[in-house]
Order: structure tokens, then sequence, then C-alpha cells
């Protein structure tokens, strides 16, 4: 029996090393030999700061910059550490007054936006996360943006263009622009 024991304690110790240490460091190695950035987080530097990850959205409120995707992270927006989604299902009122609310802020924003309020710019992504928009949530930002900042709207347009993705390898995904890059190129000193 102390046999049998010593042997599945030994296993035990051996498989715990093997999947929870070497296992781990081998494939951060390879990660950062392979795919430095994103290994790194995908970390976005202004300056030799770091202002972002090109993963994780941020909060912008100001009309001077494109706002993102709600986040449904508590207890902040865009909580890295505990992502997720609101679980409320299309039903919840509690989700129907978020959306309310969210597409009245918009509207309060930009009074004279006519335009149907895209849908990624009132409901959480199921992460909580999402740095990108649509294209569709961009050009409905457009005309608030390019007024707040004194721009023509022609070059604001471009900028979102120029931050516009596209399908990955022209089949996969949808077109998105993501929102702290765009931003960043809005506060270039050329504009």
């Amino acid at each position: 029996m102390f046999k049998l024991l010593r042997a599945s304690l030994l296993m035990l110790l051996v498989m715990t090393v093997i999947t929870g240490v070497l296992y781990p460091l081998a494939v951060t190695g390879v990660a950062h030999v392979a795919f430095p950035h994103q290994a790194d987080g995908s970390l976005i530097l202004r300056d030799g700061h770091v202002v972002g990850s090109r993963l994780i959205g941020q909060p912008f409120d100001d009309p001077r910059y494109f706002w993102g995707r709600p986040s449904a992270t508590s207890p902040q927006p865009y909580n890295g550490a505990a992502s997720a989604g609101s679980n409320l299902g299309p039903t919840n009122p509690a989700l129907a007054d978020a959306v309310r609310q969210r597409i009245a802020a918009l509207h309060a924003a930009d009074p004279g936006n006519t335009q149907p309020v895209p849908v990624d710019l009132v409901t959480a992504s199921a992460s909580g996360l999402d740095p990108e928009i649509s294209p569709a949530a961009a050009q409905y930002q457009l005309a608030r943006v390019a007024r707040a900042r004194h721009l023509d709207v022609a070059r604001v347009r471009q900028l979102v263009a120029a931050h516009t993705q596209g399908r990955w390898l022209g089949l996969f995904g949808e077109p998105r622009v993501n929102v702290l890059a765009l931003n960043l190129a809005l506060d270039a000193p050329s504009h």
C-alpha cells in the first residue's frame, strides 16, 4: 500500500512540474520568440509610454473621441480581470433599460444625428472588453467628433477609413475599427 501511495505522489509531483511549470514556460517562450508583440499584450505605445492595448477596450466619453462598445465588466468598465458579459437576456427589462439609456446618451451628445444607432454602440460584447466597433458605429459618430475637434468631416472620414480593418483573409470576421488606435490618430500632432 505504501509503495502505491509513494508512486502516486511521485507521479503527481512529476505531472505538476511538467504541466504546471515546464509546459507554460515553453509555450510562453515560443510565443515571445514567434509573436513578441502579441505575447506582450499587443500594447500600444505613445512617446515611450503604454497607453493601452489593441486587445482591450477603454472607456471614452469625451465628444472629441470615438466611443467604443459598452462594457459589462465590473467594478469598472473594460476590467480585464473580470471579463464577462452581463448575462442579461433579450427580454430582460434591465437590458432594455440599459440600451435605452445608451441611446439617450448618444442622442444627447449629438442631438442632430438622425441616423439609426448601430447595435454595437448600445450593447456589450460577451467579453465586455471589445476594443473595436463596426464601421457603421464609427460613421454614426463622425459628425460629432469632427464638430468637437473643429475638423472637416471628410478628414475624419479618411482617418476612419485608414483605421478600418477588413475581414481576415478576406473571409473571416467582420470589418472593424480599433477605437484606441483611431483616437490616438486623432490626437496625433498633424491633426
